[in-house]
């Protein structure tokens, strides 16, 4: 880190409410990265517009800082609740659909969601992905196509879901192995199946700063019945749904 003798302060106004924004994006404009210098121009312009227009309390702005924080300490490497933030603000969604615009005729993207994990195995045509002896049995049978319908081999598919309880397995504090997840590849025709279990509807994690926002907020915590997919192959657009 720099020295303060080492650097160039620019020329501040004589500061007043009316002047504190651009005062602030003057002071964070000496950085030498253009992209990082737009992103934190837009972020304090609007940051400052929402406290301006909200007439932002001081007891409103300690309780947000006060939110941040219990946030970030209930999040870990098998739960970040920062994702379960940004997916209920619907920001998760947006970044995703501006980064990876869909043409017509394509799959929509969706999240990632904060339970993905980079340990499933990879297992061939026909395998199965779960260890529940309680969950109703389900053949999946699938096909990746392009938007012309024609099958797409060699497709990295990962693939997770809950168990039979609505649980994904890092929920568990005695998981000892990856369990209703895995990794495919796609053959020739584009195709890939596996046994897995019927999915179920569960609740988001609402025992942190995020579900009690939810009750705040007067909604539930219930997520429908679903599988997750996340497709990749080189010179293809990456696709989570």
């Amino acid at each position: 880190m720099a020295s303060a003798d080492k650097v160039q302060t620019p020329e501040l106004l004589d500061l007043t409410i009316d002047n504190i924004t651009p005062n602030t994006i003057r002071i964070n404009n000496q950085t030498k990265n253009a992209r990082l210098k737009y992103l934190m121009d837009r972020l304090v312009t609007h940051l400052h517009d929402f406290a301006r227009e909200t007439r932002l309390s001081t007891e409103e702005w300690m309780l947000a800082l006060n939110f941040l924080v219990q946030t970030g300490q209930i999040s870990s490497d098998v739960r970040h609740e920062y994702i379960l933030l940004s997916d209920i603000l619907g920001l998760s969604l947006l970044v995703d659909n501006i980064n990876h615009p869909k043409p017509p005729n394509s799959t929509e993207g969706s999240v990632l969601g904060p339970f993905h994990t980079h340990d499933a195995p990879t297992i061939q045509n026909g395998a199965s992905m779960t260890s529940d002896p309680e969950g109703e049995p389900m053949l999946a049978l699938c096909t990746v196509k392009d938007t012309a319908g024609n099958p797409i081999p060699g497709v990295r598919v990962d693939i997770w879901e809950t168990d039979s309880s609505g649980h994904y397995d890092v929920q568990h504090s005695e998981r000892e192995e990856p369990s209703e997840r895995c990794v495919m590849v796609t053959d020739e025709q584009g195709r890939f199946f596996f046994k897995g279990i019927k999915p179920v509807s569960y609740p988001i994690p609402h025992d942190g700063p995020v579900g009690k926002l939810l009750e705040l907020l007067g909604r539930h915590c219930w997520r429908p019945a679903h599988v997750h997919f996340m497709f990749e192959k080189e010179g293809w657009d990456h696709l989570i749904t």
